[in-house]
């Protein structure tokens, strides 16, 4: 039976976060920049569906504002930066969004803001 230690577990992990990092950075600039941000900052599964969420409920809301004949970016612009992990860059997550197509009306309108 093949029994691990503590140390030489710790060792297999910095090498596979390593070794994820260097994948990260083959990824083309151009490619996936939204995929790209998230290894780099190191977000889990959890926290990128909390992203999602949020702008989930940022697009309705947004598209309700637009029915109802006014959008105000500013205060749509600042919930969204609110609800933004704090590992993330808020011009950066627009932008890569935007690239990637990520909700893009929503991303769209939270860029006149930036």
């Amino acid at each position: 039976m093949w029994v691990m230690n503590m140390d030489e577990l710790m060792k297999r992990l910095e090498k596979l976060e390593y070794h994820q990092r260097l994948m990260a950075e083959m990824i083309p600039e151009n490619g996936f920049p939204f995929h790209r941000l998230i290894i780099r900052s190191g977000l889990s599964e959890k926290e990128v569906g909390e992203f999602f969420v949020t702008c989930d409920r940022l697009s309705m809301k947004l598209k309700k504002q637009k029915a109802e004949g006014f959008v105000y970016n500013t205060p749509l612009f600042k919930e969204f930066e609110e609800g933004l992990h704090a590992k993330l860059d808020v011009h950066e997550v627009v932008q890569s969004c935007l690239v990637q197509n990520i909700y893009p009306t929503l991303m769209y309108q939270l860029r006149k803001s930036l």
